[in-house]
């Protein structure tokens, strides 16, 4: 197990990593870009909360590049290694709730906040008991019925402004895929230069042009931020930021953001349901991921719950709690049975594993994701724009 890295000084000014952010649905958050993006673009209806038209000016083209994993408070490290990161104009945003992968994807590509969509966890419980992980999901549960609303995708196809998904070729017709970015054409892209080189055609034409790279968020996971496998995926990152950048087209702008930062966890800070009988208490089902459950409980022990989960450094609410904090936003009846009848956020360096509720592997991770601190909740937002011919 490796420790958490040295933080270098951030690109922007940034606070404790370790200090409650909660989402900024409506004012700068990942559910905010796209609407923005397509406002600029001329999508009717769509309003640009982040103020993107005084930054990107007078262009008809706009590829977003989602790089899994590069929080703001990696951004510093990274720079290091990627000197674009450094070089491009960088603000914030905040990823939704909870942090992690899933919930971030459909959170920029509905344009809404977790509540409204309904992918509300790594995984979920899903109304027959069992759960449903959002990375694994076929067609069950259907996709669109699943999470109910339109993508932005679709509304500004639907406007007469094309849009294109360039991703692994492995993601093709997946439940989460269709989820997400149904509207787009898609185009697989199995290496970083495929990457570069599918968005570049795509943007040949106006409209929105969306990428994804996954591999840094992958070392994050299996090293560690910090380790070398991770900076090597941050060199690549900022190769395929550069090559990227230095072809774009005239007219048109590139946003680079993440869906959530990464944490380090040491061998201390990692607790385990299968070996604390007081955590276990009470507990009939466990779902989300190990720094942000949802826990279904028996019948009546729901306080108890609260109070044994109220010992660690953790933010702990009953479903009612979390919702009226506005941790997902507006929840409809359809989607708060999705939530844990108890919701444990970890707030500092530590995890709540969850043996024989998951596989083995999710506890052999080195960096996790998905609560409430800036580390994980705060991603950039870096742009670049061409001139006009």
């Amino acid at each position: 197990m490796i420790p958490p890295p040295p933080v270098p000084p951030p690109l922007v000014p940034l606070g404790d990593p370790l200090a409650v952010v909660r989402p900024a649905y409506g004012r700068g958050s990942l559910a905010d870009l796209l609407p923005s993006v397509s406002a600029v673009l001329g999508v009717p209806g769509a309003t640009d909360v982040l103020g993107l038209g005084g930054r990107l000016g007078d262009v008809d083209r706009v590829a977003v590049l989602l790089i899994d994993g590069l929080g703001a408070y990696q951004m510093g490290l990274a720079s290091a290694h990627a000197p674009i990161l450094a070089q491009l104009d960088g603000d914030t945003l905040t990823s939704g709730f909870p942090s992690t992968t899933p919930v971030s994807l459909a959170t920029l590509g509905t344009g809404a906040p977790p509540g409204e969509h309904g992918i509300l966890g790594f995984t979920v419980r899903r109304p027959d008991g069992g759960v449903l992980n959002h990375i694994q999901w076929g067609s069950d549960p259907d996709p669109a019925s699943w999470q109910p609303l339109p993508t932005r995708f679709e509304t500004a196809v639907g406007a007469g402004i094309p849009a294109t998904l360039v991703t692994r070729p492995g993601f093709r017709g997946s439940g989460l895929t269709t989820a997400c970015y149904r509207g787009a054409a898609f185009v697989g892209a199995a290496d970083p230069d495929a990457l570069v080189a599918g968005m570049l055609e795509a943007l040949d034409r106006p409209g929105i042009v969306y990428g994804y790279h996954p591999d840094l968020d992958h070392h994050g996971h299996g090293s560690g931020v910090g380790s070398p496998a991770w900076i090597t995926a941050a060199v690549e990152v900022g190769r395929l930021i550069t090559r990227l950048a230095e072809r774009l087209p005239p007219r048109c702008a590139l946003l680079v953001t993440a869906d959530h930062g990464q944490l380090n966890i040491p061998a201390e800070g990692r607790r385990d349901l299968a070996l604390e009988p007081d955590l276990a208490a009470g507990v009939t089902g466990v779902a989300g991921e190990p720094r942000m459950r949802h826990l279904s409980v028996e019948p009546g022990a729901v306080d108890d719950v609260v109070a044994a989960y109220s010992q660690l450094s953790a933010l702990v609410l009953t479903r009612d709690g979390a919702i009226a904090e506005g941790l997902f936003g507006p929840v409809p009846d359809a989607h708060r049975g999705r939530i844990g009848d108890v919701v444990v956020a970890c707030l500092d360096h530590e995890v709540v594993l969850a043996g024989g509720w998951e596989p083995p592997n999710v506890g052999r991770l080195v960096a996790y994701h998905g609560s409430l601190t800036a580390a994980e909740m705060t991603v950039p937002l870096l742009s670049c724009v061409t001139p006009p011919l």
